[in-house]
């Protein structure tokens, strides 16, 4: 789910975008007019690909400024936002209390973890029977299900309805999985289904009436630590106001 805000501005660019690509076709039709013998073609060629470039790069900037705009914001007490909340994950999200953003009683996470080991983490849960809990798993199961989008499917099926069992009062959120770096998929080639994974997460949540809170385009290349995988402590407060943005926590 992108922020109304966000959405306004990417529309903004790719209006501005087009007025460009307007302007350079008003021109190009002016030259054929006075040489009717020229070839437009490479013209033509330019826009349409400039076009579709600049998109892509202005969405980048967009985010840039956007977070340049929340660091000038001040920094917020994500302790206190998320006092009523639990984040279920993996090693990434240990990152949370690693870096001491959230407390410990908000994260309940383990290293390696995937959807198939989770008794021990729903048992805390339940003790902890917080009002709102996102889940963040995935990373690991591309590797243990080996492309088996229906098995993990089938696993976080069960997750789900443990967690309606056992705190049934609570709203749940499904974060997608990260993407990873380049690098990571020519090493791990079971990543290259990482998107479908997350198409699969997205169907799910459809099933179930849960939120699917998209992470896909909030991080950029400057977020990861060296192994193209886990993130650095600066990106986790955008992460959580991306949450709290989805869940109305403020």
């Amino acid at each position: 789910m992108l922020e109304v805000n966000k959405r306004k501005k990417q529309l903004y660019i790719r209006g501005a975008v087009g007025i460009i690509a307007t302007a350079l076709l008003v021109v190009f039709g002016i030259s054929k007019i006075q040489k009717k013998k020229a070839d437009t073609t490479e013209g033509l060629m330019y826009i349409e690909q400039a076009a579709a470039a600049d998109v892509s790069s202005i969405e980048k900037k967009i985010q840039e400024i956007e977070r340049t705009e929340e660091d000038e914001k001040g920094e917020r007490n994500y302790k206190a936002i998320f006092e009523n909340a639990v984040i279920m994950g993996d090693s990434i999200t240990e990152g949370f209390e690693e870096y001491d953003i959230l407390n410990a009683s908000s994260v309940v996470a383990k290293i390696g973890v995937s959807v198939l080991d989770l008794d021990d983490q729903i048992e805390t849960v339940e003790k902890l029977n917080p009002q709102i809990i996102f889940l963040s798993y995935g990373m690991n199961d591309i590797l243990t299900t080996n492309g088996n989008t229906n098995l993990f499917v089938e696993r976080y099926e069960k997750l789900l309805e443990e967690l309606k069992k056992k705190v049934p009062n609570a709203r749940v959120f499904i974060n997608s999985i990260f993407p990873v770096q380049d690098k990571v998929v020519e090493e791990k080639p079971e990543y290259k289904a990482l998107s479908k994974y997350n198409a699969r997460l997205e169907k799910l949540c459809d099933k179930y009436q849960l939120t699917f809170i998209d992470n896909t385009s909030l991080v950029s290349e400057n977020d990861y630590e060296p192994d193209g995988i886990h993130l650095k402590a600066s990106f986790y407060p955008y992460w959580l106001d991306h949450m709290a943005e989805v869940s109305a926590l403020w």
